[in-house]
Parts: structure tokens; sequence; C-alpha cells
């Protein structure tokens, strides 16, 4: 069985303090026994199942929406108590009998969620007593959920700093990779930048010293193949008259070699 208490106030009874005390067995709506007490007077009674079910159909409410604002009401202690008016009515027949209502409250209306007929008891120390030890429980169990939490606390904490070290370490030794790569890559830049330099100053000498040759060499004849070939002859026929000469340009052919180093150079110079 489960059990609830709250504290409450009643409006026929203002400022006067009151303890309510809820049990039932699973499910709220298959009905439950309250207990009410304020310190010298108790009163106790039971609500039904179809006492439920009938406050259900004349709030024209489903059972399961209906049980949840019981709950809101009886039992959640969370739940602001100026939502919700508790009152005790003593009973116009009989002096031993009290009817607790409760009711929920919105804006300046307020509505009737369901009420119970409470019976004095006649030795209200035996109720306040239940209450007390019910109170007891809840802080012994309170106290022992407490220290697990705290000690499930520390043991996350010693976690948490374990994590945090290795974090750290892994961090470190990511910085120095880091340092340590970006080194090579400088040593490896400045070997490449070291190549190129070497390699364009040797272009610029080659091409340097080509072209002083170029200006200091005479100029070079160009010479038929037809003159090389027939030079010992005196004459020529009209056929050979009329094919045109070809000529080898000395200065072409040199440029050419100097044109295919200057590729094979450029090649060095990326890779």
């Amino acid at each position: 069985m489960e059990t609830k208490i709250r504290k409450i106030d009643m409006v026929s009874y203002s400022g006067a303090i009151y303890f309510l005390k809820v049990a039932w067995n699973e499910d709220l709506g298959n009905g439950f026994t309250l207990a009410l007490s304020n310190g010298q007077s108790a009163w106790t009674g039971e609500v039904s199942k179809e006492d439920i079910f009938q406050e259900a159909k004349d709030m024209e409410l489903e059972r399961s929406k209906y049980v949840d604002e019981l709950r809101r009401a009886l039992i959640i202690t969370s739940v602001p108590t100026n939502k919700y008016n508790f009152d005790l009515i003593e009973d116009g027949e009989n002096s031993d009998y009290y009817h607790f209502t409760y009711e929920k409250k919105l804006k300046e209306v307020a509505f009737k969620l369901g009420s119970a007929k409470l019976k004095t008891v006649q030795n209200p120390a035996e109720v306040v007593k239940e209450m007390i030890n019910y109170c007891l429980d809840c802080t012994v169990e309170i106290y022992s959920r407490n220290e697990h939490l705290q000690k499930e606390n520390e043991r996350l904490q010693c976690d948490w700093n374990d994590m945090y070290e290795q974090l750290q370490k892994f961090v470190n030794s990511k910085e120095e990779l880091e340092q340590q790569l970006y080194t090579q890559f400088t040593c490896v830049l400045n070997e490449k930048k070291a190549k190129i330099r070497s390699l364009a100053e040797k272009l610029s000498e080659a091409q340097e010293k080509l072209k002083q040759r170029s200006e200091n060499s005479a100029p070079v004849n160009t010479v038929t193949i037809s003159e090389m070939k027939y030079a010992d002859y005196s004459g020529s026929t009209d056929e050979e008259q009329d094919k045109p000469a070809a000529t080898i340009d000395t200065a072409a052919v040199v440029e050419g070699w100097l044109s295919l180093g200057m590729r094979k150079l450029g090649w060095l110079v990326l890779f």
C-alpha cells in the first residue's frame, strides 16, 4: 500500500494546520482511505471506487483525468496549495461525523472535486503516531538515498577528474605532435625554397651566358643543302633549281636545345 502525507489549510479554520494522510493500493482510482488530524483531534474515512466513478460522471470528466486531478489535489506536494481549497464541516445529524471537501480553484471560481465522510477517532494519538512514524520512515529513506547519491556523486567526481587528466594528456600530445609536424614542414619548405632559388640562379646564369655568346659570336651563314651536296658540281638541272632549298639555322638549333633544358629545369622546380 502506498501512503502520502501532506499539510493543508482549511477554509473554515483559517490559520490552523492540518495533516492529511492518503493511502491506496496500486491505483488511486480504485479507492483510497483518508486520515485527517490537527494534532489534537483526528478523523478517518474512505472513498470507494464507486464514489470516484460517480464524481467523475457528475463532472463529465474521463476517469483517468479525474484521477489525475485527485492526485494533484490530495497527494502531490509540489502543487501550490492556493490552487485547491479544503474544508471540514460538521455533519448536522451526527456530531461524530464530518464532511471533508476538496475543490479546485480557477481564478475567482472554484468547483468541487469530491468529498468524503470522516468519522471522529476516539483515540487520535494513534493516528498522530502513525503519521509521525511514516514521516520518520520517510526521513530515514531520504537520508539513506541522499547518502547513496553523495557516494555516487563522489565516484562520478573521481571519474571526471581521471577523464580530465587523460584529456589534458591527449591535448598536450596533440600540441606536441602539431609542433613537430610544423617544424618538419618548415624544414622541408625551406629546403624546397633553397633548391628553387639555386635552380633559378643556374637558369639565369645559363640564359646570360647564352645571350653573351650570341652577342659575341659572328653571324651564322645559312647554307642550303643543295649547295652543300653539290658544291663540287659546276651546275644543276632546272628541276633542282625549282625545288625550295632546305636550310639549317645553327642559332635555331641552339635555341631549341636551350628551350628543352629550361623545360626540364621547370620540372625539377616543381618536384
